[in-house]
């Protein structure tokens, strides 16, 4: 089946989903809600520097400061005027704080590299980067560089000279992968491109005061034509006319090659769910994923790290304990690339496989997993084996996982995925009825609880009749199906005729 990139378009929502042969790898979505800020480019005014974190946090504009580390700084003259002005060797500037570098109320010149997080701003960054279909144009930096993707080494040296005789003086450019076997023709246009959208934000920046937006970054559209539609891609198919007409456009200007690979089609049923897409998406947000032999894996986000768990299940193997674990393991290496690709896990991820004896599977093990990792887009590294026999991979984190856009933490749990047990829900109601009947004359109390919670309750007539004696009161239990499991509501009784009226009503 190969490679298909499927383009769902709905009111003002686009999703995006990318296919190899029928699964799905990667998924992106946008709209009025979900906008991608990375690679937005911003004057910001900053606000606060904090010497001993090495870091200042610059208001953009957004709801939470943006945070600027001293390491993500472009510290040529060209860019900041130091307040040390007194210091210009150049190899001195790397060990200067931040604050001999940036002051508050400075304005300064930024782009995004990290979605806001959790409870954490967007990081900033002032070595900007303006990508095209085949470069990576980076205006405050001198540098060629060339993708790591293309491990050609001959092709790596080819390219680097073609960049080298064509790059602009004092700009900095970096090849990209989908520029193998291409020649200095093909990539002018794309930084002739590239060089205009630099003069236009540098004229913008000139225009007013912080914060505001100086360039926003292409709409999702555009840049799955850009990075992702290439020669591997076997069909784009896209149910918007208008959005299709658009596509057709943007591929006739960046790679005309490919336009009879785009398809419209009309289909009055949802697009996501003929490629079966839609329920692909509900188990990549679920904590258990099962693998095709009977075992599975867990993946347990925190907010250091994600831990994945290797399990056999239902898988109890043909020849012995050893090969059982180690199939098992092997599955797991193949798909674990698949899960991170497409749940978009950034940061530190620790997988605990079952335990192996032998020394050439552990060694089969991360060699699968490495290699499966290497059609990851994003910068991956298996770091190895812990002391515990673990295996340590870091991932570029850019943006937040794909359940935060699906997912909200629960308001009853608080995202810890436990509720409280009927037993101490009933002890706490206990407690309170406790407090309501200290001084108060009234006959008793009528409790309405979630059903699972009043049959705890009921089943232990002792603790019940013992609570009633001590407190000399009667309480009375009603099950509500409508109420957490946590939930109560208390009813204070002046006698028995309460009782009945409050039931009738309640």
């Amino acid at each position: 089946m190969g490679k298909r990139i499927i383009v769902d378009v709905h009111f003002d929502q686009m999703r995006v989903a990318i296919m190899e042969d029928g699964e799905l790898v990667e998924f992106y979505m946008e709209d009025e809600e979900n906008q991608g800020l990375i690679g937005n480019i911003y004057r910001g005014r900053v606000v606060n520097v904090l010497p001993g974190m090495q870091a200042a946090f610059v208001d953009i504009g957004l709801d939470k400061n943006a945070f600027l580390f001293v390491g993500d700084i472009n510290v040529e003259n060209s860019v900041f005027d130091f307040h040390d002005n007194n210091n210009e060797e150049p190899k001195k500037i790397k060990y200067l704080s931040i604050k001999d570098i940036i002051k508050e109320g400075q304005e300064v010149t930024v782009q995004i590299l990290k979605e806001p997080m959790g409870t954490k701003g967007a990081r900033l960054t002032t070595n900007i980067t303006l990508p095209g279909r085949y470069v990576v144009l980076m205006p405050t930096l001198d540098y060629v560089g060339v993708s790591r993707r293309i491990d050609d080494e001959e092709e790596r040296r080819r390219l680097r000279q073609i960049a080298e005789s064509i790059k602009p003086q004092g700009i900095g450019l970096i090849v990209r992968t989908a520029a193998k076997d291409k020649n200095g023709e093909d990539l002018i246009p794309d930084i002739e491109m590239l060089c205009r959208l630099w003069e236009r934000i540098k004229e913008e920046e000139k225009k007013g005061g912080a914060p505001r937006l100086l360039h926003k970054d292409e709409s999702l559209l555009y840049r799955t034509i850009r990075d992702m539609f290439d020669l591997d891609v076997e069909k784009l198919i896209i149910n918007d006319y208008r959005q299709y007409e658009k596509v057709l456009e943007l591929v006739r200007m960046i790679s005309p090659s490919l336009e009879n690979r785009v398809e419209y089609t009309d289909l009055k049923r949802n697009l996501f769910e003929v490629y079966g897409i839609e329920s692909k998406i509900e188990k990549a947000i679920q904590r258990k994923v099962w693998l095709k032999s009977g075992g599975y894996i867990v993946i347990d986000p925190t907010e250091a790290l994600t831990v994945i768990d290797v399990n056999t299940g239902k898988f109890v193997g043909r020849a012995n304990l050893e090969d059982t674990v180690f199939r098992t393991n092997l599955e797991a290496a193949e798909e674990i690339p698949n899960q991170i690709r497409l749940r978009d896990i950034g940061g530190i991820i620790i997988i605990d496989f079952i335990d192996m004896e032998r020394e050439e599977h552990r060694q089969k093990v991360l060699e699968v997993l490495s290699q499966a990792l290497k059609k990851d887009r994003t910068k991956t590294h298996v770091v190895g084996l812990t002391g515990l026999g673990l295996v340590e991979i870091t991932r570029k984190k850019v943006r937040p996982r794909l359940s935060t856009a699906f997912l909200k933490p629960c308001p009853y749990c608080n995202g810890t995925g436990r509720v409280y047990s009927e037993a101490s829900v009933i002890a706490k109601i206990e407690k309170e009825l406790e407090r309501l009947f200290e001084g108060n004359r009234a006959w008793g109390a009528l409790v309405e609880v979630h059903p699972s919670v009043a049959n705890a309750w009921l089943e232990d007539k002792n603790g019940l009749e013992q609570l009633e004696s001590i407190l000399k009161k009667k309480i009375c239990i009603q099950a509500d199906d409508n109420l957490h499991v946590e939930e109560s509501r208390i009813h204070l009784l002046q006698g028995p005729g309460d009782l009945e009226k409050t039931v009738r009503f309640s």
